[in-house]
């Protein structure tokens, strides 16, 4: 694997986190601390699928809520989040760069042992595109408490050849897709 490729499935990874933990802001419980396996998945998407670990605490899980929210208050022009019967569901307008896009999730799970997040999104290119649909799905389980050479924050990608702590944010912009 490449660096810039590797560096791309990173800042991903590191996506599919923070919109976790953005999908529930402040409505949804804290996880329960310790190494997270996620699973995330694409319908629709040319995103690849990938498995990672996160090794969180309520501290961390806390400021990833405090620095999404912010970021989604501006982007969003909707956001509402409601527990239901079997967990949560969170609907959301946002719009970058001119690309509009409304999600549905559904979120279930008890948040000390597994969660399942289901978001179906319809993306508006405007003049940039066709109308996209997608379906990602992250299933997330607990493994226990994180590894010894791990603080909270760490996100390991799959083969363990990349590791970067959410807390580190100035690191994960230049991984993002498209970043310079």
């Amino acid at each position: 694997m490449t660096r810039e490729f590797g560096g791309w499935v990173l800042g991903l990874g590191v996506l599919a986190v923070m919109s976790a933990a953005g999908a529930w802001a402040e409505d949804l419980p804290i996880r329960k601390a310790g190494l997270w396996e996620i699973k995330l998945a694409h319908t629709g998407s040319p995103l690849p699928s990938l498995t990672m670990q996160h090794c969180t605490d309520e501290t961390v899980d806390r400021e990833m809520n405090n620095m999404v929210s912010p970021m989604a208050k501006q982007i969003c022009s909707r956001q509402d989040t409601q527990k239901t019967a079997t967990g949560y569901v969170s609907d959301s307008l946002c719009s970058v760069a001119g690309i509009s896009v409304s999600s549905h999730s559904e979120i279930s799970g008890d948040f000390n042992s597994a969660y399942t997040v289901t978001t179906t999104s319809h993306s508006d290119l405007g003049s940039k595109g066709t109308p996209h649909d997608a379906v990602t799905t992250i299933e997330a389980k607990w493994l226990g408490a994180c590894k010894p050479d791990q603080k909270p924050g760490d996100i390991v990608m799959p083969g363990g050849g990349f590791k970067l702590n959410v807390r580190d944010a100035e690191k994960l912009k230049n991984l993002l897709p498209g970043a310079k």
